[in-house]
């Protein structure tokens, strides 16, 4: 039996130290957990256990970090039919990657902008769609913060719409990305979420950033969300509706009460579109 995440869903990501603490919150603090399956695929002992124990009571999404997406490399086969077993083991329904890249004869360990051009744009459905059927479930891809860009023959949304539409996939948003690109790049997000098309949006990510300058955000997953991601996240639901909605921190993790109330915040804003309409 499927565990369904509901729309009106907010969610924390499952990090190894933070896994003491989850295991101990109160039935209900959070609906559902994300993890990376790359990092948990074939861990036992302890380890596994935990995630064993927490995924049979709360929804658990997965968004992955290895498939390298948008990569020159062959798709790697063997991740992907280890992925699809995580994912029929845990019973999960969301999965998203990154529409990015991240090896190129071995992983690079980060997560590389790819050309906004139509070549990329038929490259990348191309790699979707395979990925797709080997999971037996669809992807939805995440809008990455990039800072160097690539050749670009067409802007961001013409390039996320267009690899969207080809792939026939669906979007997790990111906010924090989609403000610090507008930053960064010097765009209206608000015009950004004009163009997206609704029924493709299936989940949010909201997360910290770093002011480096004015005009230079940078996305690090480190820090409280700002008042301007917390606002763009709030026109999103207005334009599309809720859908699940998860707070990302990767370090510099507060006690769990801490990072459990700026998940409330989540909670408020899903309210406040739920009530009005």
């Amino acid at each position: 039996m499927s565990k369904d995440i509901a729309p009106t869903s907010a969610g924390l990501g499952l990090r190894r130290s933070l896994l003491p603490e989850l295991q101990e919150m109160p039935e209900g603090a959070v609906d559902f957990l994300e993890c990376a399956p790359d990092n948990w695929i074939g861990v036992g002992g302890h380890f596994g256990a935990c995630l064993d124990e927490l995924s049979s009571r709360i929804p658990l999404s997965c968004h992955g970090l290895s498939l390298s997406l948008a990569g020159p490399e062959p798709l790697d086969m063997q991740l992907l039919t280890r992925t699809r077993e995580f994912l029929d083991r845990h019973k999960v329904t969301l999965y998203s990657e990154h529409l990015s890249y991240c090896s190129d004869d071995g992983h690079l360990y980060d997560l590389m902008p790819v050309p906004f051009t139509e070549e990329a744009i038929k490259h990348v459905a191309g790699r979707i769609r395979q990925a797709q059927d080997v999971l037996g479930r669809r992807i939805a891809v995440e809008n990455i913060s990039y800072y160097a860009a690539p050749y670009q023959a067409l802007s961001e949304i013409e390039f996320v719409t267009a690899v969207l539409e080809e792939a026939d996939c669906d979007l997790l948003l990111d906010v924090n990305n989609l403000f610090v690109n507008a930053c960064n790049h010097g765009y209206s997000a608000r015009d950004f979420l004009g163009r997206l098309p609704a029924g493709r949006i299936v989940s949010f990510h909201v997360a910290g950033h770093h002011d480096e300058a004015p005009d230079l955000k940078v996305d690090t997953h480190g820090a409280t969300v700002k008042e301007g991601v917390w606002s763009l996240l709030a026109m999103a639901y207005q334009r599309f509706g809720v859908r699940p909605t998860l707070l990302e921190r990767d370090f510099n993790f507060p006690p769990l009460p801490e990072l459990l109330r700026e998940m409330g915040r989540i909670k408020t804003l899903q309210r406040a579109v739920t009530q009005d309409g």
